[in-house]
């Protein structure tokens, strides 16, 4: 399967890129294809709302000159893709909200709902400093409902809370990590 993992987070080598590592780790072990993408290098612009996208469905059709329309046909062409990022503010943060705000592109609900990306699995991983409820639930919501449009698969979902430093996460966050992989490729 091929797969596109979207490395939201700003460190390198931070709590998201830790577990998105013990992910990818897990992805490779069960014979996957991947490719990361770190969104902190690319040029995001938000969506405009403009919806010059809508305007043909052959290929994502926003107007906008930045990193986004090589982004979105990667995850055209993936059976799967894993978006992470670090919990900001009851979200995504910034990067990975550009991202998801621009797959407005990718489908179009008239005068039928079609989509460039149905039936790919998709994966939600985040982590944060607190607790999931009241915390990142809701941004576990708002990527639940991402599906209905994308016409996609809500295929797994991991929050990492308590998150202070990698150093301190232990083998129960790998496993659940690797358990994560698993379910996003429907292995589990």
């Amino acid at each position: 399967m091929k797969i596109l993992l979207l490395q939201g987070g700003a460190k390198k080598n931070g709590n998201t890129a830790k577990v998105l590592e013990w992910v990818k780790e897990e992805l490779i072990r069960l014979g996957h294809d991947l490719e990361t993408v770190y969104l902190h290098s690319k040029n995001l612009k938000g969506c405009m709302g403009c919806a010059k996208c809508k305007q043909t469905m052959d290929a994502p059709g926003c107007i906008q000159t930045d990193d986004m329309p090589e982004i979105m046909e990667k995850m055209i062409k993936s059976q799967a893709v894993v978006f992470s990022s670090p919990l900001y503010f009851w979200g995504v943060n910034a990067q990975l909200k550009s991202v998801i705000d621009r797959t407005y592109s990718l489908y179009a609900t008239a005068p039928e709902h079609i989509s460039l990306v149905e039936g790919q699995r998709q994966g939600l991983l985040m982590t944060g400093a607190g607790p999931f409820d009241n915390n990142a639930a809701e941004a576990f919501t708002a990527f639940g409902r991402m599906q209905k449009y994308h016409k996609s698969v809500n295929a797994a979902e991991l929050f990492v809370g308590g998150c202070s430093t990698p150093d301190q996460m232990d083998d129960s966050v790998k496993n659940q990590a690797c358990e994560f992989a698993r379910k996003l490729t429907g292995q589990i």
